[in-house]
């Protein structure tokens, strides 16, 4: 009699696999994040210049309220964001994430940057004078480019009636 072990046994290759569903699950997850990611930054390719577009039209011509094109354009990169909600695949509630929601995004950063420019312009610093000259520069731009708006969205609108024409 040999006492020395015999050929260690072979897994049956047709018996199911414990976490199958759960490797199928995870490629899912990993090619849908991967399509997200992709659509998330066209999205944000297309915001960077639609953003500023938005914000330089709304600085040269008076809105029904200041930044109007700007925060609607902001509105729809939110309403896309949540559309497209890249993490959606990470569980929610997990351990120590409030933390880091809530102190280390970057709202949160930029409110602590805030605090400090506020406290600074409540001070009377250099910051309440430079904000004063360029309220008054935006507000003087505003006034001159008032009667040009109708103008503009004239231009704006024979553009896009021959871009129509051509194609």
């Amino acid at each position: 009699m040999s006492t020395e072990p015999g050929p260690a046994p072979q897994p049956n290759p047709e018996a199911p696999r414990p976490n199958a569903d759960a490797r199928w699950a995870f490629i899912r997850d990993v090619l849908v994040f991967e399509v997200k990611l992709i659509l998330d930054n066209f999205r944000d390719f297309l915001l960077v210049p639609a953003s500023l577009i938005a914000a330089g039209l709304d600085l040269c011509l008076k809105g029904e309220r200041e930044g109007e094109r700007f925060y609607k354009v902001l509105e729809w990169g939110r309403h896309s964001e949540a559309v497209i909600d890249v993490y959606s695949c990470i569980e929610r509630g997990e351990a120590g994430g409030e933390d880091l929601k809530h102190n280390y995004t970057v709202d949160a950063v930029i409110a602590r940057l805030e605090s400090v420019i506020v406290r600074e312009y409540e001070k009377g610093g250099t910051a309440a004078s430079m904000k004063a000259a360029v309220d008054g520069a935006l507000d003087k731009l505003q006034k001159e480019t008032g009667d040009r708006h109708a103008q503009a969205k004239d231009a704006v609108a024979k553009a896009v009636e021959k871009l129509k024409l051509k194609t």
